[in-house]
């Protein structure tokens, strides 16, 4: 969800600068100068504890890392000569935005969305483990490991396999990350 504000607001501010761009970076500028988990737990903390209002607050506060990646890479390529020459010849900017230059900046993207969802996880989990994340009984790997803490001594398997799941699952998609920049990034094939 993060992707769906943030893609679109970086390339129209990429693509227009001037008015646009500065608006939408100094937004951008004001939302990042906070840490994710910290704008997720106020956030979070002031819509109330349910699972909803933990990933509304996770899509508020990842979304401005998509906005200024994209903004950046639209910047660099829309000085380029294919864009140009779809200007020359009449195209509608919507069409050069959405045809042109987002296939051309997408891959760094889809590597950073891949990286960022172990991060999304963790700090879904750390909402719920604080209880302003998920609630019993809706079963939560964070939830489940606050819970657990009581029966430790007794029942320690109760929260060391939630968080083993948690670090498998972070590991996976940091691991996938790192293949899908393998692979899109062209400086790192060989021939």
């Amino acid at each position: 969800m993060g992707l769906l504000i943030g893609v679109p607001l970086g390339l129209m501010a990429g693509f227009y600068g001037g008015f646009i761009d500065e608006f939408v970076m100094r937004i951008v500028d004001m939302f990042l100068s906070f840490p994710p988990l910290l704008l997720a737990m106020a956030i979070a903390a002031f819509l109330g504890p349910s699972l909803q209002n933990a990933i509304i607050a996770l899509i508020i506060s990842w979304w401005p890392w998509y906005t200024r990646l994209i903004r950046g890479q639209v910047v660099s390529i829309k000085e380029r000569e294919f864009v140009r020459a779809a200007h020359a010849i009449g195209t509608p900017s919507w069409q050069i935005m959405y045809k042109h230059i987002l296939p051309n900046c997408i891959s760094p993207v889809i590597v950073q969305a891949s990286m960022d969802l172990g991060g999304i996880i963790l700090t879904l989990a750390a909402l719920s483990f604080l209880g302003i994340g998920a609630q019993a009984p809706i079963p939560e790997w964070g939830l489940i490991v606050n819970t657990s803490r009581t029966y430790f001594l007794k029942a320690w398997w109760y929260g060391i396999f939630p968080g083993m799941a948690i670090f498998i699952t972070v590991l996976c998609f940091n691991l996938l990350g790192d293949g899908l920049r393998e692979v899109l990034d062209p400086k790192t094939k060989k021939y």
